[in-house]
C-alpha cells in the first residue's frame, strides 16, 4: 500500500507540472464546418480485432451565428462525431444535429433560441406588439442535443438536459425527429446520464410538478425493445418519485446512481430558481444561467430509493441523510454491500455553481489567466460516501458504517437525520477527475475496483486518468499540446479481468500537422496501443458510447 501511495505522489507531481503556456486548447472552442462524406484515418499501430462498431461523440460544433457568438461552453450548437472500425481500418465522418434551434439559426443568421448562456434576442424585424404576445406563448426551450447519445429501444437519441431529444441515423447521421418527452411521462426535463441495463431498459431522471403543485424528482422507466415493434418511449412511465427540498427551486440535476436494487438521487444546493426563470425570461430576457443560484444554508441531501417492490414500480425510503455543500455532475459508480449503498461520486467542494466557470471568454483566455481563474472555482475531489440501509435511532452520536475497506462514515443526530461524511479516493489541487467511465457491461452497480476519467487541469483537458479505487493508485496518459476527451471504456471480449480492454478518446493536438485523432489505449497499463489520425480540427466533446 505504501508503494502504491508513493506510486500516486509521483504521479500527481508529474501532473502538477505539465503546463500549457502556449494555449493551444483555446482550438478545441472554435468552429469547423461538417463533412460530405467520410474521411480516411492514417492508423499508427494495430487496430484491435475486436473493435468492429463504431465510436459516437457529442458536442459544440459552431460557436457563433452570424455576428452573434454563443457565450458559454454548453451553447454551441450539437455536432456528431464518428469513428467507424472495419477491418483495421479507420474512417471519420461528423455531421451538425439538425435540431430547430440549429435549422433557425442558420437560416436567419443569428441566435434564435435561447441557450444555457446565450440569450436569443427578439427578431428584430417584428413590432413590439407581435413581441409582446409572443412572450406569452411559454418559454420556448432548446433542443440543442449537444450532450450525450444513447440507444433507446433499437433507435438512438442525441440529447441534452431538456425535454426533446433528437432520433438519429447513427450510419449516416442524418436527423430523424424531435422528441418531446412531456407528451409521454409527467417531467420538464431529463439528464443525458441514464442508466441502462442489459435488456436495454432505460432509467433516467428529472424534475416535475408533483402532488399540490409543489415540485419532485421523477425517476422514469423506459422499457426496452418491444416484440410489436413499437415506440419503447411510448410505454414510459413513472416509477419513483423523490421529493424537492424547496417547493419553487429544484436543484440542478445531472446525473444519478443506480445500484442492483437502489436508486440514489444527490440533492445538491445549486438551484434553480423557478419563479426567477418564468418572469424574468419573458419581461427582460434570461438565459438558463441566470436562474441558478446556491443556497449554502441547505447543504447536501442523499435520497435513496428501492428500485422495484413489485409490478415495476418504486419505493422512496424517508431517511433523512445530509452532508456539507457540493457540486455534482457525474456519479461513477453505485453499489450495495452488506447493507450499505457505496456511491461513487466527482464532487465539487463548496456551494458556488461550477458551470460560472465555464464560460467561453473564460476558457479561451491566455494559460496565466485560466489558471488565475480556476484558483477561485471551487475545488474538484472525488469522494465515496457510504449509506446505511439499516437504521437504528438510539445510535445516535455513534459511526453507523461499518464496511472494513472505507473510512466514510454516517452518524445519526439529535434531530434523526444521518450526517454523512466522504472517503477522498482522488484530488489534486485544481486537478479535477471528470466525466468518469468504468467497465459498465459487468460492474456498473457493482463492486468494482477501477475508473476512467478525462484529467481537467484547471478546467483544461490534458490526460486521461486511470483510478483504482480500492487502493487509490492512478495511472496517467498525456502528451504535450494534446487535448482528450472522455474516455470509453469497450471490453475484450471474454476478459476476466475487470480492466481487460481499451479505452477510446479523441485528441485534439492543434500544433500537430494530422490536428486530432482517435486514440487506443490499454486499460491495463494506459499505454497506447494505436492512433487514427486525421488532417482536420476537431472541438471540444462531452460524452459519447461505443456502438459494436
Amino acid at each position: 500500500f505504501i508503494q502504491s501511495d508513493l506510486h500516486t505522489l509521483h504521479l500527481l507531481s508529474r501532473i502538477l507540472k505539465f503546463e500549457h503556456p502556449a494555449g493551444g486548447y483555446k482550438k478545441i472552442f472554435e468552429t469547423v464546418e461538417e463533412l460530405s462524406e467520410p474521411v480516411p484515418a492514417t492508423v499508427t499501430g494495430r487496430i484491435p480485432s475486436f473493435l468492429k462498431g463504431s465510436l459516437l461523440r457529442l458536442g459544440p460544433g459552431l460557436f457563433e451565428v452570424g455576428d452573434e457568438p454563443f457565450y458559454h461552453l454548453f451553447d454551441g450548437q450539437a455536432l456528431m462525431h464518428k469513428f467507424d472500425f472495419k477491418n483495421g481500418q479507420v474512417t471519420y465522418f461528423r455531421k451538425y444535429i439538425k435540431t430547430d434551434a440549429y435549422v433557425r439559426a442558420i437560416t436567419e443568421k443569428r441566435v434564435v433560441i435561447t441557450e444555457f448562456g446565450t440569450f436569443a434576442y427578439p427578431d428584430p424585424c417584428k413590432n413590439i406588439f407581435s413581441r409582446f404576445f409572443t412572450y406569452f406563448k411559454g418559454v420556448e426551450v432548446t433542443d440543442n442535443c449537444l450532450v450525450n447519445v444513447y440507444p433507446i429501444g433499437e433507435d438512438y437519441y442525441a440529447v441534452t438536459e431538456t425535454n426533446y431529444i433528437t432520433k438519429v441515423n447513427t450510419d449516416t447521421l442524418e436527423t430523424l425527429k424531435k422528441v418531446d418527452l412531456c407528451n409521454y411521462v409527467n417531467i420538464n426535463g431529463v439528464t443525458a446520464h441514464p442508466h441502462i441495463e442489459r435488456d436495454g431498459t432505460v432509467f433516467n431522471i428529472g424534475n416535475c410538478m408533483g402532488k399540490g403543485a409543489s415540485l419532485a424528482y421523477n425517476i422514469v422507466r423506459i422499457p426496452p425493445t418491444q416484440k410489436d415493434k413499437s415506440d419503447p418511449i411510448e410505454k414510459s412511465k413513472v416509477v419513483v418519485q423523490f421529493p424537492s427540498a424547496e417547493r419553487f427551486k429544484p436543484s440542478y440535476v445531472h446525473s444519478f446512481g443506480m445500484s442492483e436494487n437502489y436508486f440514489v438521487f444527490i440533492e445538491t444546493p445549486v438551484k434553480i430558481n423557478l419563479l426567477k426563470f418564468l418572469s424574468a425570461w419573458s419581461i427582460r430576457g434570461s438565459n438558463y444561467m441566470d436562474c441558478f443560484e446556491s443556497n449554502e444554508l441547505l447543504g447536501t441531501l442523499f435520497h435513496i430509493a428501492r428500485k422495484d417492490i413489485g409490478g415495476g414500480q418504486g419505493e422512496y425510503i424517508d431517511h433523512k441523510f445530509r452532508g456539507a455543500p457540493i457540486n455534482l455532475f457525474h456519479h461513477i459508480n453505485t453499489y450495495e454491500d452488506q447493507g450499505f449503498i457505496v456511491a461513487d461520486v466527482c464532487t465539487w467542494k463548496g456551494f458556488e455553481f461550477v458551470y460560472n466557470y465555464l464560460w467561453l471568454a473564460n476558457l479561451r483566455t491566455n494559460w496565466e489567466e485560466v489558471k488565475k481563474a480556476a484558483m477561485m472555482a471551487p475545488q474538484p475531489e472525488v469522494r465515496r460516501y457510504v449509506i446505511p440501509l439499516d437504521i437504528h435511532r438510539e445510535e445516535q452520536g455513534k459511526n453507523l458504517i461499518c464496511l472494513p475497506y472505507t473510512t466514510a462514515t454516517a452518524t445519526m443526530r439529535s434531530d434523526g437525520t444521518i450526517w454523512l461524511e466522504p472517503e477522498v479516493l482522488f484530488s489534486g489541487p485544481r486537478q479535477a477527475f471528470e466525466f468518469p467511465q468504468i467497465n459498465y457491461q459487468k460492474h456498473g452497480g457493482k463492486n468494482y475496483s477501477y475508473a476512467y476519467a478525462l484529467g481537467l487541469n484547471h478546467f483544461i483537458p490534458d490526460r486521461i486518468i486511470k483510478l483504482n479505487v480500492k487502493t487509490k493508485e492512478t495511472w496517467v496518459w498525456q502528451e504535450p499540446d494534446s487535448y482528450p476527451s472522455e474516455p470509453l471504456f469497450v471490453q475484450t471480449p471474454d476478459a476476466v479481468d475487470e480492466d481487460d480492454g481499451v479505452l477510446l478518446t479523441i485528441v485534439i493536438s492543434p500544433g500537430a500537422q494530422k490536428s486530432g485523432y482517435m486514440l487506443i489505449i490499454n486499460a491495463k497499463d494506459m499505454s497506447e496501443i494505436a492512433r487514427a489520425e486525421v488532417e482536420c480540427p476537431m472541438p471540444v466533446t462531452f460524452h459519447g458510447m461505443y456502438k459494436p
